[in-house]
């Protein structure tokens, strides 16, 4: 379903139009933990949400400029942080500004995230990998934690580690529509140690070097998802719930890889809402 906004003559139709964007929350890590925390906070992070995803939709499926799209978005940022935006998102994000008082990097590290797809689509090392994570996930978690003034070094470093693990599964789900999408996020110098081509990215089934790959990729997310679990214990209420459910969703969705055994060219796997909650439940008791 598409919702008509007014437009704005310096913006394409894409940054104008969220109802899309936020229908494909139903199924994502981020919309379903922010439904535990009630309407108020849940309405922030939903701001959050759609924000990352629109820009996310700017450097992966605009059509034109993409690299000009994305600095139509960062000059609709500045707009926002002075309280006068004309696109409904980012209209939305204004009462999240004015009242947690955000810094304006974690939004600006989400563009430059997909400036950096436009300008480099493969990534050669893991380490390579981790500076990305940080521009295109690890500023959503700083700003969940500025959502609940919750924001403290200790605790970005533990949500860095979180979301870091978050995107990392997103990709392994996801890689053969990256890889139709000229998209490579498995490190080249891991491909070539374990003897996946380009073509194997592409297959109708997983090749046995790719799904070895895919463990090994897998362990990775895992084990940075469980490094910055320690952020749900130091956290109360809602924002313990739901840093849970994002911690939670994370660890169901890698497990929904491995019992797939990492053949996730026949279908992104996907855990299903039971096994997330279990593991959100493990993740709020401490035994993530």
């Amino acid at each position: 379903m598409t919702v008509t906004a007014p437009r704005d003559a310096r913006l394409p139709a894409e940054l104008l139009v969220s109802a899309e964007v936020r229908g494909r929350a139903a199924g994502e890590n981020f919309s379903v933990a922010s439904l535990l925390v009630g309407t108020a906070t849940a309405a922030r992070l939903l701001a959050i949400y759609d924000y990352a995803r629109l820009v996310d939709e700017l450097g992966d499926a605009a059509a034109g400029d993409r690299l000009h799209l994305l600095d139509e978005a960062e000059a609709e940022l500045d707009r926002a942080f002075a309280g006068r935006a004309a696109a409904p998102i980012f209209r939305a994000l204004e009462p999240f500004i004015r009242d947690c008082s955000p810094p304006r990097d974690p939004f600006l590290r989400l563009i430059e995230a997909n400036r950096r797809d436009q300008l480099h689509p493969e990534i050669a090392t893991y380490r390579e990998l981790l500076d990305y994570c940080d521009l295109s996930a690890n500023p959503v978690g700083e700003l969940v934690l500025y959502v609940f003034e919750a924001a403290t070094p200790e605790r970005i470093a533990l949500s860095d580690s979180i979301c870091t693990g978050l995107q990392l599964v997103e990709h392994w789900q996801d890689v053969a529509e990256d890889a139709r999408n000229g998209r490579v996020y498995l490190p080249a110098d891991d491909r070539e140690r374990f003897g996946v081509t380009a073509a194997e990215l592409t297959a109708e089934h997983a090749s046995e070097p790719l799904r070895r790959l895919l463990e090994l990729e897998t362990d990775r997310a895992e084990t940075q998802l469980r490094t910055g679990a320690p952020l749900v214990s130091s956290l109360r209420g809602r924002a313990r719930i739901a840093v849970a459910g994002y911690l939670g969703g994370g660890l169901a969705n890698a497990a929904a890889v491995r019992r797939a055994r990492f053949d996730v060219l026949a279908g992104a796997p996907k855990a299903s809402r039971l096994l997330r909650g279990r593991y959100t439940l493990l993740a709020l008791l401490g035994g993530a």
